[in-house]
């Protein structure tokens, strides 16, 4: 029997979850278009959709609702994650967003104009959006080895060098306004980036006046496997490895639904008091007050006590310990996932899975809905639909055709992993069945979300 890392915590509230019938099932898959973020929560059993706002919040953060402070401005919950912001990331300011997306809309205002590039460490689809829609063009700049699912470097979330000084000569500093590190990389598989790495970025870009700011979404969890994996680090404290990575950044965006462990919010940070005005002005504009944002006073304080309980090594060890179980478990069945196994999720290896299906018949998202149907787990696609299309309107497609099983943060058993994984090893078996999908509906941004599918 596999040995597993038991959990940090007990329970104390329980929620009923749906158990369907294969009937049902294919009656929801249906009605959703084929395409899980359309289908109903209640038609789920076990949700693997994300792990965005689906954390399950301790007795200590529902204790914090109580004390919300509702004020209009300057709410004392507000002064808390300041607090919490600077004692344990170390930047000086903060503006509350609504999640995570809000602070990327404002910074890519403030920062990008028609014509810049932005570098970053692969894309990711409202990051990506939001500096195409002020101007901008994203540039890959990760190394080669996260465009290989086998590939077992440690640190596969690594800016290349090599790659961003060609963008630097290639175009000018003067139209790279900065550079997005992501710490973790979600759509390589969750895979962290080293801190030698993290400083060499700094290094290059403060060289030729780039800054830098990181999508620190998944920053603990970046944290934990730098402990984990890079000389040098093992005896080092999370909170200390994630104090030192983010001094290597000139801010970043984070959404808070994420390591900040709550079920709503974000927030920019940055160090530049320049940037920290234009971002209060824009805020006032998008989401609210500078000291609220898109939050309320409860949410403010209960994030900022899930700052401290995710840097808390038993948390995190457990968390990471619980994605690896699964993914372990896939793995010993021969079904082809993404490796090394990240932080926050799973990822299948669609096209290795379903290798008949051409991509541009959606593999990952034909995969995504027969595990639904198989045993009543959401799951999402990272793929061709994920990716998008280029200005031309032509289909983007991505080396990586990925499901991603999303665990969220203290909420499922190892019982509910083997469910998982014994649906997806079952459906393996009988792989060879399957054909791929036609796209019926096409929204013009972010398809992934409300696109619909039939089967071919």
């Amino acid at each position: 029997m596999r040995k597993y890392v038991a959990e940090p915590y007990k329970i104390k509230v329980v929620e009923p979850i749906a158990i369907t019938t294969r009937e049902q099932r294919q009656e929801a898959i249906e009605r959703a278009g084929y395409n899980t973020f359309l289908l109903n929560s209640d038609d789920i059993y076990i949700d693997l959709l994300t792990d965005s706002g689906t954390s399950a919040m301790s007795d200590a953060q529902w204790a914090g609702l109580m004390i919300g402070d509702e004020a209009y401005a300057g709410s004392r919950n507000f002064y808390r994650l300041q607090d919490a912001v600077r004692d344990v990331y170390g930047f000086k300011y903060v503006v509350p967003t609504h999640q995570g997306r809000g602070a990327e809309n404002i910074l890519s205002q403030i920062l990008i104009k028609p014509g810049h590039y932005i570098p970053g460490n692969m894309y990711f689809t409202t990051t990506r959006t939001h500096q195409e829609l002020n101007g901008g063009t994203f540039v890959d700049v990760i190394i080669d080895e996260a465009h290989d699912s086998q590939n077992d470097h440690p640190f596969k979330g690594n800016v290349d060098l090599d790659k961003f000084q060609a963008l630097i000569d290639k175009v000018g500093a003067d139209n790279i306004p900065y550079i997005c590190v992501a710490v973790t990389v979600n759509l390589a598989g969750g895979q962290p980036v080293s801190m030698e790495n993290l400083k060499a970025v700094k290094e290059l870009a403060s060289k030729h006046g780039i800054k830098v700011f990181f999508d620190a979404t998944r920053c603990v969890e970046n944290a934990y496997f730098i402990k984990e994996r890079e000389p040098g680090y093992s005896d080092k404290s999370i909170a200390a490895i994630l104090k030192e990575m983010m001094s290597y950044a000139d801010g970043c965006t984070m959404s808070g639904k994420k390591d900040c462990l709550v079920n709503i919010g974000g927030f920019l940070a940055m160090n530049d008091p320049d940037i920290y005005q234009r971002a209060t002005q824009l805020v006032v504009v998008y989401e609210g007050m500078p000291s609220y944002g898109g939050m309320a006073g409860r949410d403010m304080e209960a994030m900022a006590r899930g700052i401290y309980e995710a840097v808390d090594y038993d948390y995190i060890h457990h968390r990471i310990s619980q994605v690896r179980y699964l993914g372990e478990k896939l793995a010993d069945a021969g079904v082809p996932i993404v490796k090394p196994i990240g932080g926050h999720a799973v990822f299948v290896d669609a096209k290795k899975f379903f290798p008949q299906i051409p991509q541009d018949q959606f593999p990952a998202q034909m995969l995504a809905a027969q595990i639904y149907l198989q045993a009543g787990v959401r799951t999402m696609e990272r793929g061709i639909v994920s990716a998008g299309r280029d200005p031309k309107g032509n289909h983007y497609y991505p080396k990586l055709e990925l499901v991603r099983l999303t665990i969220p943060r203290r909420v499922y058993t190892y019982a509910h992993m083997d469910v998982v994984a014994d649906a997806i090893i079952d459906l393996y078996q009988e792989k060879d069945k399957f054909k791929g999908l036609e796209m019926v509906y096409e929204p013009p941004v972010l398809r992934f979300f409300t696109a619909r599918f039939r089967p071919l």
